[in-house]
């Protein structure tokens, strides 16, 4: 499945960034697939992903290592939305 995520970031973009490219071995253990990322034109505080994965759980949403993760990264949990495309 293909599935897009939208959040805010408060540390900034380049902080998430950094954080994001060096957790890929764990994405990849975890079979998620990074097909895309970036923020909107002028706006680095809105990101976006686009990843792919073998079910929604393998994004591991709800895993404290993850969280704490995430938000060491600077990712504001409660503007996250998660849309799950359907092919």
């Amino acid at each position: 499945m293909k599935v897009i995520s939208k959040f805010k970031v408060t540390k900034g973009y380049s902080v998430w960034k950094k954080a994001f490219e060096s957790n890929e071995t764990s994405r990849l253990e975890q079979n998620v697939r990074v097909l895309a990322y970036g923020h909107e034109t002028g706006n680095e505080s809105n990101v976006y992903t686009v990843v792919e994965m073998g079910s929604i759980e393998d994004k591991r949403l709800k895993n404290p290592g993850m969280i704490n993760f995430r938000e060491e990264a600077g990712v504001d949990h409660a503007s996250l939305e998660i849309i799950v495309l359907v092919e």
